[in-house]
């Protein structure tokens, strides 16, 4: 075979055929437009073994289990992160349903599911059903942003994955440690007494070491240079200790550290939390990549397969729905959103590498069916991503919950410049959205019919009732530089940093006004600052919109508006948009469409013209009906 052939990797290279496979399949999943997690597994598949190029127990060896273990800590660690108790408190009432009621009732569900579904014991089963809370933050994200939701699912669904995912971890490692515990020599009562205890100093050592860390920031005890290397060093150290004292109670501590952070409003949370992100996207795809090349067809052979195609259908079709309707009962959600959550429930990555380790844990406490763990959740992945992969869109769509099919661009700042740019889009079937934290900018736009939202699209108000998922780009053009710069800035990791503009700063082609590459937005055609372009509306620039063809080229569009600024390119196929760039030379492509600035005298002739040319039809046209009169009516032919 493959493997003997090639004799293996040295570990050095075994860790960079882990990273590059990882971060290689996260890029072309998001080149192509697919869901990460397949790609990861395809690439683990191959790399193991399809082809035998890398095989973990053979190549890392004794390695893989802690360096798994480090990384679950620190992934459950994020999740903890993610989950400040201020921002659920303020969630709409369906998502903190679907955590107060979903969780519990989906891992009861999910446990009966295993059990009497899929044929593993209980304590597989609950340890499992305890995992199974988790419904992919890392892959629900994309799968919304393709669907294009509207915003109460789409908002319910993404807030589900983040609270859940700590939570379902949680809830694994308690039943994990508890099944530790039943399966060792002590008698109940002091076994029950160890699982306390061990759980009590897991629990305290967590909140010890939050506290801790949080005391030590806000006192600057340490330069901001270190704080998350420190960061990084104490989640190790926790877990360490923890797990030392009690098997999996580690994974406990560092959660609870996690929620004790998120919660302490830090000053610096924000730049630990992108490191964090950072840190997970490598950890998540290494673990990945190492479950996944360490899988044996042996044993996906010996799985029972009509028992697993049960267990998915009942976990997708049984456990989920009723999960969900049952929790949403009394919201204000309609019929259509709870049918659309209930059937939307993709597992992900890190269901996969809890599983993966607790299935180890299981098989050493003597429990044989645990090694159908690893085996189960990646078919579970597999099979949820896949199919709302393929789903979701069409059943929103069916279920008239999508926020349509038009390209959307958010303009942040209200003035005559964004009305004119927004209905000039409007006319080239694009959604636009105006905002400002001043209700009198809004006004012409509200006058022209235009949509828009009063408030800080940096708030909680506008992260409720903005449909974020719907827009594919951001420009920034509000009449404060250093908010321009703060909403490209803030927004950029989320929408990415080619889907951000921002109209010109004053004076930031002054050395000492320049700002750092990594601040701001990209600059757009002219590269002007709204001062200036409300200049050239009032000297009488307009906006219009042009849609090339064959017969009217990129050339024939040049030549006939010489002096024109483009500053949106809208594609042909309606899917897409973005802004011009300076001394952006785009290429000609048959049904584009787009949107410039146009100076005053070309204007003048353009609208002369278009007034021509409709005299003239309407000549035509009464000429047409004066002829067709006049046949009815039996007239002679004469001319007028």
């Amino acid at each position: 075979m493959a493997t003997e052939a090639l004799g293996g990797l040295s570990p050095i290279e075994a860790f960079a055929c882990v990273g590059v496979a990882g971060v290689g399949a996260q890029w072309l999943a998001w080149r192509f437009r697919l869901p990460a997690i397949v790609l990861m597994l395809a690439a683990g598949l191959i790399l193991g073994p399809v082809t035998g190029i890398f095989i973990p127990s053979r190549d890392i060896g004794a390695l893989v289990p802690p360096m798994i273990s480090l990384a679950v800590a620190v992934i459950l660690f994020e999740g903890g992160l993610t989950l400040s108790f201020k921002r659920l408190a303020d969630a709409r009432p369906a998502v903190r349903r679907l955590v107060y009621v979903g969780a519990p009732m989906g891992w009861a569900l999910s446990s009966l599911v295993l059990h009497y579904g899929a044929g593993l014991g209980w304590e597989s089963s609950l340890v499992f059903g305890g995992i199974m809370i988790v419904t992919g933050p890392t892959v629900i994200g994309p799968l919304l942003r393709q669907a294009k939701l509207t915003s109460r699912p789409a908002q319910t669904l993404q807030w589900e994955g983040i609270v859940n995912d700590p939570i379902g971890a949680m809830v694994a490692v308690l039943a994990m440690v508890g099944v530790t515990v039943w399966h060792s020599d002590l008698a109940i009562g002091r076994a029950l007494a160890e699982f306390g205890l061990g759980l009590g100093f897991a629990a305290a050592l967590g909140v010890a070491g939050g506290v801790l860390l949080v005391r030590v920031f806000r006192r600057n005890w340490v330069p901001e240079y270190m704080k998350v290397p420190l960061l990084f060093v104490s989640v190790l150290a926790v877990f360490a200790v923890s797990d030392s004292i009690l098997h999996e109670s580690g994974l406990l501590a560092v959660t609870i550290m996690g929620l004790v952070i998120a919660n302490a409003d830090l000053p610096s949370y924000y730049e630990m939390h992108r490191f964090k992100e950072h840190a997970t996207i490598l950890l998540v795809s290494g673990v990945f990549i190492l479950l996944a090349a360490g899988i044996e067809f042996d044993t996906l052979a010996r799985l029972d397969w009509a028992r697993t195609t049960l267990f998915v259908v009942l976990v997708v079709c049984v456990a989920r729905p009723l999960t969900v309707l049952i929790s949403l009962i009394g919201t204000n959600l309609s019929w259509n959103e709870k049918i659309l959550i209930a059937l939307t429930g993709p597992r992900g990555v890190v269901l996969v590498a809890v599983a993966g380790i607790f299935a180890e844990r299981l098989v050493e406490n003597g429990i044989a069916d645990g090694e159908q763990i690893a085996p189960l959740a990646f078919v579970l992945v597999l099979a949820t991503v896949l199919l709302h992969g393929f789903t979701l869109k069409p059943l929103a769509s069916k279920l008239g919950l999508t926020s349509g099919e038009k390209p959307a661009l958010l303009i942040v700042g209200g003035s005559q410049f964004s009305t004119g740019l927004a209905a000039a889009l409007q006319r080239a079937e694009v959604n636009v959205l105006i905002t400002d934290s001043n209700r009198d900018h809004l006004r012409g736009a509200r006058a022209d019919g235009l949509p828009t939202f009063y408030g800080d699209i940096l708030g909680e108000a506008a992260e409720n009732n903005v449909e974020f998922l719907a827009f594919g780009a951001i420009l920034a053009a509000s009449d404060n530089d250093a908010y321009n710069t703060l909403v490209a800035s803030d927004l950029g990791p989320e929408f990415g940093r080619d889907s951000i503009w921002q109209v010109a700063r004053h004076k930031e082609d002054r050395a000492r006004h320049a700002l750092p590459s990594q601040l701001g937005g990209q600059p757009i055609a002219g590269n002007r600052t709204l001062a200036q372009y409300l200049d050239m509306l009032a000297e009488g620039w307009a906006f219009r919109t042009t849609r090339l063809t064959e017969e009217y080229t990129l050339e024939d569009w040049h030549e006939a508006r010489p002096g024109a600024v483009p500053l949106v390119i809208v594609d042909p196929d309606g899917e897409g948009l973005r802004m011009v760039a300076p001394d952006d030379e785009f290429e000609f492509v048959p049904g584009m469409r787009i949107v410039s600035l146009l100076p005053p005298d070309l204007v003048e002739r353009i609208s002369n013209e278009a007034e021509a040319k409709k005299t003239e039809d309407q000549k035509e046209k009464a000429r047409d009906q004066a002829e067709a009169v006049r046949k009815n009516n039996g007239e002679a032919d004469y001319q007028t």
